[in-house]
């Protein structure tokens, strides 16, 4: 090839002797040089067609390397005419030629006339390559411009600016090589933020970047660095809040030029969410750390680092800091040790790395008041972990004594009576755990006791020497802190503790129910005591307690826990910081292990502790257990009244309680298997479990804009419920469900049978029953195996008709009873509920309806055949219609009020107690006076001692801790109060209830979280009814005053006008009020208190909730209140100060999407009212640049915004914070409601700005509305180009859909999108052509190449100029930077094809 190829070129350039003698004397005449053009490319085209497709390039390169070999330029001029003219005439491809060029070794920048001509040659010819090989020649040139020095001679600069030309061609808009986005990006990937271009290409790259300042822009969520979410909020789960674990920047899309705020690391953010309690889960999502995978997060190390400083100069600067007594500081230094555990126990953070840091921060600080509670914090990691790590890991803990303890006395030992002097201790305790190491080791890095801490030491040692230790003071926490790692030390003081809650096994005491006795003492340890331990020891008592739980359940013994170790258990399951050991070992090990043991007695205890004492645990944890249950359910062994009612009982609590935003998340990880957190038998689990599924999805908007369940996470769950339990839903209740729900059972309607047949099944038992003269006949026929489930009927009937029962029959009915047995007995309530409802529907009413009542309130009182929660339970869950639910309803509220019974337990249980267990020592001793005063007979007593002599049953009581009816009746009244509230009719009934059984909810675990979500998800049966959203907040609020802090929920003015409120008088807040609603979410405004211990699992969730819970029970339309809430910001208002706006707009933006549709969908209007408004429909040219408008935060800072710029920035606020369920409703709002307005260039960039920056979260959410979206920007641009005569700003139009294309669709859209973009103008058909199918190839090139005749810098007026030449801010000296992107792939198409 080589001699082929030398031929037909040697025999063009070689010349006469005579030439070469006067060289640069001889000049051919043109038409011999085009004699020779020709001939040589008719020899090459001959010779090129014979080669086989593979030797083509290397063909290329040999031209250029024999062209570059010529020492010549005329030479060198020629063989380029020949390239150019063989690229004219298509023999050669011009992307090989141009890149064979490029990457020729000779072509150096000393090589000045090679250099000119080769780049003139490219510029000649580029215009046919296609556009991703014109990237990639891009990406060449730039590289070989980095070639050249910074300094040489001027002479050569001509030849060197042939480079530059062909750069500024290739990014000449007008010319549309390729994409100006690809362009950008190739650039933005050479020269990062704050590289500054090479001075060859002097203002080119940086006005070419400046152009994509406005897509940049369009992509930015306004005043982003200021939103913070609500740690446990629903919306703080999404992608919105994830950073970089490297760089804690945010996740960016493209390399554009974004505002240099968006690329600084996100301290700020980072900093926040740690600084809240129970924050960790959300941290490591933001992170995306992974406990599985051990990797160091220094960023996270570093913040961790600068919250105990942060620490340090809270205690140096509070008021009245006193060691002894602790600030307000000291929860904040209790939650930074709960989380130094996790993130470095998981080694997200490296504990010397941090100690060191924080021995840098702190020196010449000076900062000394607050040393003994870092030193507490740092002895929680060093006491857990110093026996399975090196001892070099924690020495530079000393350095921080040297620096933090500079005394040269020794320091005095404070007052043991207090807690703080465990923290006093701390650094003792450290150095005691160090030098045990040491010794352990047999290292030679032993460490003398320090002079100032000897007294501290002596103090210690010879409280060790003391055998009996007391627990009136703190003296046996610190033995345990000092000494938890030499276990012959240890034994003596964790003895003490284990013994004070266990008792020395000769005590006795009683416990509610017959033949039912504990051992041990009943005072647990208290929480001072308890939070004065180090983890180490917290951990060394929970397992101490933990074993002999399963020691105690493998013996088999008769007796109970002691209640003070129950109730020391409970609150050792609070801490955090000892999870695996604690709620995790209680889940996955104890539980199991008791119910291997088949220890009934143990596992009843375990379920109430989990019922009534424990708080914030993990909801994972908690659909464990539920799955748990259900496997307990279907053991014969549970088929046991007191056990079954504890199983069921808990089961309702857990599925109740679940959070609205953890219902999806924890129930997609059974999709596999749905059976095993479902009920094979329990209709009513299942039914609660389909109310707390339509509650969770309607407010989280799951179902927003959906009509069917078809593909969603809940489909086989609903159809596994279907399955097992079989049950239709009663209209007014199915009316609430969001619409796809209402149409799957709409499907799945279940025949019912009817009443007339239900009466006619019992009468004929009846008579069967009055026929039977033989009691074991009885006995055996209704107690039978698949006998319909009628007993409870017939008994009722028995009741009602015999004024007296004969003994035989009272023995009969206990024995059936007890032959039926728990599980099954359910289904017998199910339908003797059914058959109450028939009956008092056709009673004559009076005496015989106070018959009726009676009687069945003896069944529940007096013979104790059902207990009351679960026949409410039963009824409340029954699919009556009209005036049957009525009946039913007025069933329920004569069982409850009627007779005095259950009104007399609940008075008195909540006059006589409070729900602040942690607090209290004497629970036990209330508890047990409660119980003797109400006596809970769960076996038929009542039945029994009607027979005389009295049936001796000896039930076998399983011990009660902390249950009774009162606190089992709560959950069901939680699902009561739903059901009236579904039909109108019974309204006055439900405030009767909440009049005579409000008080109850003084101990509901989540009475704040239980309004918000009825006021949410009753919003549109409530809205009319004020009265009664009132009195059902006052209920539930005023129950609580007792136990809360004035201020603590709802605001003074509300209290003192809302609350009071007349029909007749309407009270409408002003500004004002809604301006401090809002103000209550920023820090400060609550009292702090033990969030552990809380509903809330931090102060802004509590806040969050109450404000809400506020403003949807004001009697206003949710118009009216979201109008007023947007007007906090968009009207004047002097409560708001200018510098924290944005602030507040996160303040709203987290308020209003945590409201029900009616109140955020305003915003919409405000939206749809500033695109309609003169400013943005002017269809003339601006005085100012356009795109100022869009950037919020200069035009404020200016004081130059405009309504629109806050309209823009508080959409932006809020759509952040919206779930994806809410954001799912723009793509209908575009295409229906804004496409039809939109006709101008400013009102077109408007809403792209709106909703550009949310794709990103569409794409990783909803992808479906991504595409949505992307198709209707189309068509908006299409009404713009047919309205508009001139379109000024083409450029960034382009730039931003050529963004959506290469970082979210791709191709997805491309079918829909080519027809608009070959019906648009040719000057965009042109700009979009790369985006379609090559139809539009030959307009491309002819629009090219009228570009390329023209100047490089040449524009029209009436298409877009580039946007750096109508920008009137002065191009900037650097360059920004962003995240790496995925450019499309270089592989080789043809000319302009898309892809």
């Amino acid at each position: 090839m080589e001699t082929q190829l030398q031929s037909i070129f040697e025999d063009v350039v070689k010349t006469e002797i005579i030439e070469e003698a006067f060289a640069g004397m001889f000049l051919d005449a043109p038409e011999d040089e085009r004699t020779k053009l020709i001939s040589c490319l008719g020899a090459f085209r001959q010779y090129w067609g014979t080669l086989p497709q593979e030797s083509h390039e290397q063909c290329v390169q040999w031209i250029v390397r024999f062209i570059h070999s010529q020492h010549s330029p005329k030479r060198i001029s020629f063989l380029y005419d020949c390239l150019a003219m063989a690229v004219e005439t298509s023999v050669l491809p011009p992307r090989m030629v141009c890149g064979a060029l490029l990457n020729s070794e000779s072509l150096e920048w000393e090589r000045t006339q090679l250099w000119a001509l080769t780049f003139r040659l490219i510029r000649k010819i580029i215009g046919g390559v296609d556009y991703k090989g014109v990237r990639d020649l891009l990406k060449g040139v730039l590289d070989k411009i980095q070639t050249v020095p910074t300094t040489f001679s001027s002479a050569i600069l001509q030849q060197l600016l042939a480079a530059r030309e062909v750069v500024e061609y290739i990014l000449d808009r007008n010319a549309c090589l390729l994409p100006a986005y690809l362009a950008v990006t190739e650039i933005r990937k050479m020269y990062p933020e704050g590289q500054l271009s090479h001075w060859l290409l002097g203002n080119l790259i940086s006005e070419f970047v400046d152009s994509f300042r406005p897509t940049a822009r369009i992509n930015s969520i306004c005043g982003r660095c200021s939103l913070l979410p609500v740690v446990n909020n629903s919306g703080a789960i999404c992608n919105s809040w994830k950073l970089d674990p490297t760089t804690l920047h945010f996740p960016l899309k493209g390399m554009l030029p974004f505002d240099k705020d968006l690329f600084e690391p996100q301290t700020g953010l980072l900093r926040y969410v740690l600084e809240q309690p129970y924050s960790r889960e959300m941290v490591c999502n933001m992170l995306g750390l992974n406990k599985q995978q051990k990797q160091r997060c220094p960023v996270l190390e570093e913040q961790l680092v600068d919250l105990v400083v942060y620490a340090m100069e809270r205690s140096e600067t509070e008021e009245h800091f006193d060691t002894d007594i602790g600030g307000t500081s000291q929860l904040l230094w209790e939650h930074l040790s709960s989380q130094l555990i996790f993130f470095v126990l998981f080694q997200f953070a490296s504990f010397p790395h941090m100690v060191l840091s924080l021995h840098q921060k702190l020196a010449s600080r000076g900062l000394i008041k607050g040393r003994d509670h870092l030193m507490w914090v740092l002895l929680q990691f060093i006491s857990g972990s110093i026996q399975k790590n090196a001892l070099a890991d924690f020495l530079p803990v000393m350095k921080l004594f040297d620096l933090l303890y500079p005394e040269k006395e020794c320091i005095p030992v404070p007052d043991i009576n207090k807690p703080q002097s465990t923290h006093s201790f701390a650094m003792t305790c450290i150095w005691i755990h160090l030098n045990r190491k040491a010794q352990s080791d047999n290292s030679k890095l032993q460490i003398p006791i320090p002079h100032s801490l000897k007294l501290h030491h002596e103090f210690l040692q010879q409280s060790l020497r003391n055998k009996t230790l007391g627990m009136s003071d703190y003296k046996i926490a610190l033995l345990c802190n000092a000494y938890s790692t030499n276990s012959d030390c240890f034994s003596l003081p964790m003895g003490v503790l284990v013994e004070t809650i266990c008792g020395n096994g000769s005590m006795r005491i009683n416990l509610p129910g017959t033949n039912c006795m504990a051992s041990g003492t009943v005072t647990p340890l208290p929480m001072n005591l308890l939070d004065s331990l180090s983890v180490h020891a917290k951990m060394s008592l929970i397992h101490s307690i933990a074993t002999r739980v399963i020691k105690l359940a493998h013996s088999k013994s008769s007796n109970a826990l002691a209640p003070a170790l129950v109730e020391t258990y409970s609150r050792l399951l609070v801490y955090m910081e000892i999870e695996s050991l604690g709620i995790k070992g209680f889940i996955s090990q104890l539980l199991p292990n008791v119910f291997k043991c088949h220890a009934w007695g143990i596992l009843h205890t375990l379920l109430e502790m989990f019922s009534y004492r424990m708080h914030h645990i993990q909801p994972h944890y908690r659909v464990q257990l539920l799955f748990h249950l259900h496997s307990l359910a279907a053991v014969p062994q549970t088929n046991q009244n007191q056990l079954h009612l504890c199983v069921e009982s808990t089961a309702l609590r857990l599925i109740t309680a679940l959070g609205s935003s953890e219902v999806q998340p924890q129930f997609t990880r059974f999709l596999n298997d749905p059976k095993t957190v479902l009920s094979a038998e329990s209709e009513e689990l299942n039914r609660a479990l389909i109310l707390t599924l339509a509650r969770a999805t309607h407010v989280t908007d799951f179902f927003t804009g959906s009509d069917s369940i078809q593909g969603t996470w809940c489909k086989d769950i609903l159809q596994t419920i279907m399955n097992f339990t079989p049950h239709n839903w009663a209209s007014h209740t199915l009316s609430c469900f969001p619409a796809p729900l209402q149409a799957f059972f709409k499907q799945n309607n279940v025949p019912q049978e009817s009443r007339f047949n239900l009466k006619k099944n019992v009468e004929e038992e009846y008579r069967k029953w009055k026929s039977m003269a033989n009691e074991n006949d009885i006995i055996t026929h209704f107690s039978m195996q698949g006998s319909p489930p009628l007993f409870l009927c017939l008994l009722w009937k028995m009741l009602l008709e015999t004024d007296h029962i004969n003994q035989i029959g009272f023995r009969v009915y206990c024995k059936v009873l007890e032959r039926i047995g728990a599980r099954a007995l359910v289904a017998h309530v199910r339908t003797f509920a059914d058959f109450l409802v028939y009956e008092f529907s056709t009673s004559a009413g009076g005496q015989q309806l106070n018959k009726c009542i009676e009687i069945l309130n003896d069944m529940v009182w007096k013979y104790n055949i059902v207990t009351l929660d679960r026949l409410i339970l039963c009824l409340a869950m029954r699919s009556h219609e009209g005036n049957e639910a009525q009946v039913c309803y007025f069933i329920i509220q004569l069982l409850l009020l009627k007779p005095s019974d259950f009104r007399n337990q609940v008075n008195d249980f909540v006059k006589e107690n409070a729900p602040e267990h942690w607090l209290q020592s004497d629970w036990h001793s209330k508890h047990m006076n409660y119980h003797k005063k109400y006596p809970e007979k769960l076996y038929f007593e009542g039945l029994a001692d009607q027979v005389s002599p009295p049936m001796q049953l000896q039930p076998q009581y399983l011990p009660i801790y902390f249950g009774n009816v009162c606190l089992r009746f709560l959950p069901v009244f939680d699902i009561v109060i739903h059901r009236f509230l579904e039909l109108l009719p019974v309204s006055k009934s439900l405030e009767t209830l909440l009049d005579h059984l409000g008080g109850l909810y003084k101990f509901h675990d989540r009475p704040v979280t239980y309004l918000y979500n009825t006021l949410h998800y009753y919003e549109r049966h409530l809205r009319d009814r004020t009265n009664l959203k009132r009195k059902l907040v006052h209920a539930i609020m005023s129950s609580l005053k007792e136990n809360r802090t004035p201020g603590w929920c709802l605001s003074e003015t509300y209290m003192k006008f809302g609350m009071n409120a007349r029909e007749d008088n309407v009270w409408i807040p002003d500004d004002t009020y809604y301006c401090k609603l809002i103000g209550r979410l920023s820090p400060g405004p609550f009292p702090n208190c033990d969030w552990r211990f809380n509903e809330f699992p931090n102060p802004a969730a509590h806040a969050l909730h109450v404000t809400c819970v506020e403003l949807m029970a004001l009697a206003l339309p949710g118009k009216d209140v979201g109008n007023a809430l947007l007007n906090v910001v968009l009207k004047s208002q002097p409560l708001v100060p200018r510098e924290n706006v944005t602030a507040w707009m996160n303040a709203i933006g987290l308020v209003i999407t945590a409201l029900p549709e009616p109140y955020w969908i305003v915003l919409h209007e405000r939206i749809i009212s500033v695109i309609s408004s003169p400013v943005l429909m002017s269809g003339t040219e601006w005085a100012g640049y356009p795109f100022a408008l869009l950037d919020f935060t200069a035009c404020h800072q200016s004081y130059s915004e405009m309504n629109c710029s806050y309209v823009l920035a508080l959409a932006h606020a809020v759509w952040h914070h919206s779930s994806i369920g809410q954001l799912s409703l723009i793509p209908k709002f575009l295409s229906e409601t804004l496409k039809p307005i939109v006709k101008t260039e400013f009102q077109l960039l408007y809403v792209y700005h709106l909703v550009g920056p949310f794709l990103q979260r569409f794409q990783q959410e909803r992808t479906r509305c991504m595409l949505e979206i992307a198709v209707a920007f189309y068509e908006m641009l299409h009404m713009v180009d047919q309205h508009c005569k001139h379109l000024n700003y083409m450029d960034p139009i382009c730039d931003f859909l050529y963004h959506i294309k290469y970082m979210y669709t791709g191709d997805s859209v491309k079918d829909q999108v080519e027809k608009i973009i070959m019906s648009l103008r040719q000057a965009m058909k042109l700009r979009l052509r790369f985006i379609t199918h090559s139809s539009l190839t030959d307009t491309s090139f002819s629009a090219a190449a009228a570009a390329a005749a023209a100047p490089p810098s040449t524009s029209t007026a009436s298409s877009s100029s580039s946007s750096s030449s109508i920008t009137p801010q002065p191009p900037p000296t650097s360059l920004s930077s962003t995240t790496a992107v995925a450019s499309p792939s270089s592989s080789a198409q043809h000319t302009h094809a898309p892809m």
